[in-house]
């Protein structure tokens, strides 16, 4: 039987709320000990020049063995 990390990283999914992740945490044995969030950028073209805008962010949580 393998043994669980004691830290593991999640990372709330495209339709997943902050919440549901949390609650999966949970489920899995695990409880938020810091949150990240990292920006996410896209190239767009305007005028013949690319651009490289906003476009989002990913927002992951670390978890500590319970």
């Amino acid at each position: 039987m393998s043994k669980k990390p004691n830290k593991r990283r999640f990372e709330v999914q495209e339709n997943e709320s902050i919440d549901e992740c949390l609650t999966r945490m949970k489920e899995e044995g695990y409880f938020p000990i810091r949150r990240m969030e990292e920006p996410i950028f896209k190239e767009e073209i305007v005028d013949g020049v690319v651009e490289v805008v906003p476009f989002g962010r990913k927002i992951v949580f670390e978890g500590k063995l319970t």
